[in-house]
């Protein structure tokens, strides 16, 4: 099926996702496809893996799993076969807890926590469409991530709802409201430090990296 074919009006399923070709990178989010192109920027990718490697620490010898785009998670209306799911989205990095969500093939149902790393292609989705999406599935804790701004919103599910989100930056530590002891220092991911010269005096190093420390 050829990129045109794939931006006609339509309402697609998993089953169609699936024939699409695998250079191709989309979204469905009820139905409709979104286009993933251009591929992120370094910025981007950098906050990703800093993030992941956050992440990966936490949850080292802990039952939950953290995995990392570009993987497959379906949420489900209700209890539709995989292939009439229609909406597939591939969150920069996502932690599941119940493993009996994972397959070698994608994930189906929410995790227990997003993280979504904005481009200007995809912040109008990620921000609206996607959010909305994330809320109905019941993914308990989102993170929207401005690499170039370094701004972080936080997004706790409660009563079912989002409501207003929490706002961090660097300079910030915040603490998930999802997983107790998991701490994330926002000038560590965007790598904000400065210079030796601006490098904070030996006490507040020391302070810094004791508060910054993740899991036991």
């Amino acid at each position: 099926m050829t990129k045109a074919a794939l931006e006609k009006p339509g309402r697609w399923t998993y089953a169609d996702y699936r024939t699409w070709p695998e250079e191709e990178r989309w979204e469905l989010i009820g139905g409709e496809a979104y286009d993933m192109c251009p591929s992120p920027s370094t910025t981007h990718q950098s906050v990703s893996f800093q993030l992941g490697l956050v992440l990966g620490n936490f949850f080292r010898d802990r039952r939950c799993r953290v995995l990392a785009a570009p993987v497959d998670v379906l949420l489900p209306s209700s209890d539709e076969a995989d292939e009439l799911v229609d909406t597939v989205v591939q969150p920069d990095l996502l932690v599941i807890c119940d493993r009996g969500k994972i397959s070698e093939r994608a994930v189906r149902g929410a995790p227990d926590l997003v993280v979504e790393i904005l481009s200007p292609s995809t912040a109008k989705k990620d921000e609206g469409v996607k959010r909305d999406r994330y809320e109905q599935a019941g993914v308990a804790e989102y993170w929207l991530v401005h690499p170039v701004d370094h701004t972080v919103f936080r997004y706790a599910l409660m009563n079912g709802r989002y409501g207003r989100p929490e706002v961090f930056g660097a300079g910030d530590a915040m603490a998930s409201t999802r997983f107790p002891g998991l701490l994330v220092v926002w000038d560590e991911v965007f790598e904000t430090g400065s210079s030796e010269d601006s490098s904070p005096e030996p006490d507040s190093r020391m302070t810094r990296s004791a508060t910054s420390r993740i899991g036991p």
